[in-house]
């Protein structure tokens, strides 16, 4: 049985960069081969956007190499839809970041898990989350 993980900003890049960033187990299932990794249009907004302002220099290979990276990680792209962007303003969630809001309804939307970090994205009603 395949299971899809959509894969937060900082997992991409940790997962290309450092992955020791990452908790073994966390790393262990997005490499298990039965595992499809998907990665939002609104990841690579945000990691152009904050490398632009230099909050994310690190991310230059990344952005520079897009294509290349996604077709060696297996990766799925999906693009942001309008019902995701609809649900992502209207979560009854205080959380600003439009990321954060794009990416959890998202994974809501698609009934998928995010993988993330973000202990605030694990407080979200109706999100599954692993890491």
């Amino acid at each position: 049985m395949t299971t899809a993980f959509l894969l937060d900003t900082h997992v991409l890049l940790w997962l290309v960069s450092s992955p020791k960033r990452i908790p073994p187990a966390t790393l262990a299932l997005l490499h298990h081969p039965s595992n499809t990794l998907v990665v939002s249009s609104v990841v690579a907004m945000e990691m152009a956007t904050k490398n632009r302002l230099g909050k994310m220099e690190n991310a230059n290979p990344l952005i520079d190499n897009w294509d290349s990276v996604m077709k060696r990680l297996g990766a799925d792209e999906t693009p942001l839809t309008r019902k995701q962007a609809l649900t992502a303003g209207l979560l009854d969630w205080a959380h600003r970041d439009p990321f954060d809001r794009m990416l959890a309804a998202q994974a809501i939307n698609l009934n998928i898990s995010l993988v993330t970090k973000d202990v605030e994205l694990h407080a979200l009603d109706g999100l599954r989350v692993q890491w």
